[in-house]
């Protein structure tokens, strides 16, 4: 196997052949059978250290020429798409690249963009207190229903950006300790 691309980042079974950049980048189009932006992509792809940024981007130009993949308009992001002919190629050519570096990048990928679900369909609005600290407002939606409008103080950026965190990793979770600590 020849190595072709750059390897600054790649972990240990990561990919070092443009070829094989390619064709993950295909096979994880296919598998998620979404589109995802460009970002999106390189996340899930270097998550792990499976592949380089540059390399990455090289390729999403490469398929895009060859018309491998496409490119979309999704709520006012471009957003990139496999064609026919690169789920074709992904399809028969996927054993060729190892098990674990498909499931990584499927799982990098799927977390990724359940996250991006997530941040889209709640909100949270900051706002500067002049003592220095923040007051934090998240909304949880149900179908276009507000669950939860809860505020909270916090005193410093690090607070800010954790509880941010939390609540993005699992706004139910947060939903469903409230309503169970109110109710029983």
């Amino acid at each position: 196997m020849e190595y072709d691309a750059f390897d600054a980042g790649i972990e240990p079974g990561g990919l070092r052949s443009r070829d094989d950049i390619r064709l993950l980048v295909c096979y994880l189009l296919k598998s998620v059978d979404a589109p995802m932006t460009a970002q999106m992509l390189n996340d899930a792809m270097q998550e792990d250290g499976l592949a380089n940024y540059f390399e990455i981007g090289q390729a999403i130009e490469e398929l895009l020429k060859t018309g491998n993949i496409t490119t979309d308009i999704a709520d006012g992001e471009e957003v990139i798409s496999v064609t026919p002919r690169g789920r074709e190629a992904a399809e028969l050519l996927q054993t060729s690249l190892p098990k674990t570096v498909r499931e990584k990048a499927v799982n990098s990928a799927i977390r990724l963009m359940t996250r991006a679900k997530i941040e889209r369909e709640n909100q949270i609005e900051v706002q500067s207190e002049e003592d220095g600290g923040y007051t934090i407002t998240f909304t949880l939606f149900d179908r276009g229903t507000v669950l939860m409008k809860l505020s909270v103080y916090v005193v410093d950026s690090l607070q800010l950006e954790q509880v941010k965190k939390n609540f993005i990793d699992d706004p139910v979770k947060v939903y469903s300790t409230i309503i169970t600590s109110l109710t029983v």
